[in-house]
């Protein structure tokens, strides 16, 4: 069984997606409407801006989630279908929209807020994100404990990657730490310290203007798996609340993949800009097929 994943915030680059919509000029209608919702030119920012821009979270995330509609319409031209969706982070809100859940309007609407929501907490308390490489999720656990200032895992990737946020002093404070370990320390292309406790007012302002909004059911056969559970979610009635809180909760990727593969999926698909996806589960998983879609050379290569 094949499942499409989605990519996240920081993987974003300019030109993401372009040579796709250049072959198929009728997908260019996912700029539209995103650029009609967003009031701005969301195809120039895309292609256009410099990475420092297009890093912007109120420009990356609605950018990345288009890219990511984009490469997932043109395989679906060339025949891929699928029976589970997933995504990591921003990643999931893409996966509403591929279950079905969203309409391309809703899910923009929703990612127009809830990236506000995100740009504006960042602003008034400063963070920042780095990947921790080559050590185990529970040292990282007990390092950040260590720490006098606000530092915490926040994305469990794969058993040797996991993201810590925090403030720009407690990132400061550990960053020694794992240098005694020879850990690798990369610092993530994100203007704030996401999924953490300093995202928890970007979470209550998100949630103010979400619940009302329309969360269908996912379309008959596909399955939807949350980073916020680490499993499949299935509390339908529930999706505004679940996503605020995911604002400021860890992403447990390293659980969610495992209840995917238990589930029986055995092909993993990723949309979107960059292969980082794909990378975490051919780390985490081994013995599956896994591989990526985001421009035109790559979706040449793949074979649904």
């Amino acid at each position: 069984m094949t499942i499409a994943l989605f990519s996240g915030q920081g993987s974003q680059y300019p030109g993401m997606a372009k040579d796709i919509v250049e072959a198929n000029p009728e997908l260019g209608a996912v700029y539209d409407t995103a650029s009609e919702i967003l009031g701005k030119d969301l195809r120039a920012i895309s292609f256009d801006s410099t990475p420092e821009e297009l890093s912007l979270t109120i420009n990356a995330q609605p950018a990345v989630m288009a890219a990511s509609m984009v490469c997932l319409l043109a395989a679906h031209k060339k025949g891929f279908r699928y029976q589970a969706v997933a995504g990591h982070s921003l990643g999931e809100y893409t996966a509403l929209y591929a279950a079905g859940i969203l309409t391309p309007e809703e899910a923009f609407r929703i990612i127009k807020a809830r990236s506000e929501a995100m740009d504006e907490a960042a602003r008034e308390h400063k963070g920042s994100m780095a990947a921790v490489m080559k050590v185990e999720p529970k040292q990282v656990e007990e390092i950040c404990s260590k720490a006098k200032h606000y530092v915490a895992p926040v994305n469990y990737n794969s058993p040797q990657q996991t993201v810590i946020a925090g403030t720009p002093e407690g990132l400061e404070e550990v960053a020694p730490m794992f240098a005694e370990l020879k850990a690798k320390v990369v610092p993530l292309k994100v203007a704030g310290a996401f999924h953490s406790r300093l995202m928890k007012s970007a979470g209550d302002k998100f949630y103010e203007k979400v619940k009302d909004a329309k969360f269908r059911k996912p379309v008959a056969g596909i399955r939807f798996f949350s980073n916020f559970l680490g499993n499949e979610f299935t509390d339908f009635d529930h999706f505004p609340s679940m996503l605020a809180r995911h604002i400021s909760s860890p992403v447990r990727f390293t659980n969610e993949l495992e209840a995917i593969k238990k589930a029986g999926f055995d092909t993993f698909v990723e949309f979107g800009p960059g292969k980082t996806l794909t990378g975490l589960v051919k780390k985490t998983l081994g013995d599956v097929t896994a591989f990526n879609i985001e421009n035109a050379e790559t979706l040449e290569k793949a074979e649904f």
